[in-house]
């Protein structure tokens, strides 16, 4: 991977400070389609870029097969993957919006879940807008 630089498309990276956790890797705030909105600093903007793509295909994967673990409107609470080093976890955070964190194997998932969550919510009622509605 390549070495964190300072970048000032990340403005919004102090939003995942709460996920500076022994084990996590990173943290990257990516649009449903794949594109990076933020990052962490233990990662660079381009592998944080390549990173917001692979996750948003994971998180499409998993919609794909979430009929099997219930029925076809059954939604997508959480992506979690582990490797031989470590783990992935994608969840929802707003409107289409997800978080996605790496980890190594030393980590508390309960722990890292537990502020995903309310760090999704958070970010969910920053960056959400409500609905327009028509004008009279």
């Amino acid at each position: 991977m390549s070495t964190p630089v300072a970048d000032s498309t990340n403005r919004l990276a102090w939003l995942l400070e709460d996920l500076a956790l022994p084990g996590v890797r990173f943290a990257v705030l990516l649009s449903e389609d794949g594109l990076r909105i933020a990052h962490s600093h233990d990662i660079s903007k381009d592998d944080a870029e390549r990173f917001a793509a692979a996750a948003s295909g994971l998180r499409s994967l998993g919609k794909a097969l979430a009929e099997f673990c219930g029925g076809p409107a059954n939604a997508v609470r959480q992506n979690i993957t582990e490797y031989d080093e470590g783990m992935l976890m994608i969840t929802a955070a707003g409107q289409g919006a997800l978080l996605g964190v790496a980890t190594t194997m030393e980590v508390d998932v309960a722990l890292v879940a537990h502020r995903m969550n309310e760090l999704a919510g958070r970010v969910g009622h920053e960056l959400g807008a409500a609905p327009r509605r028509g004008g009279n």
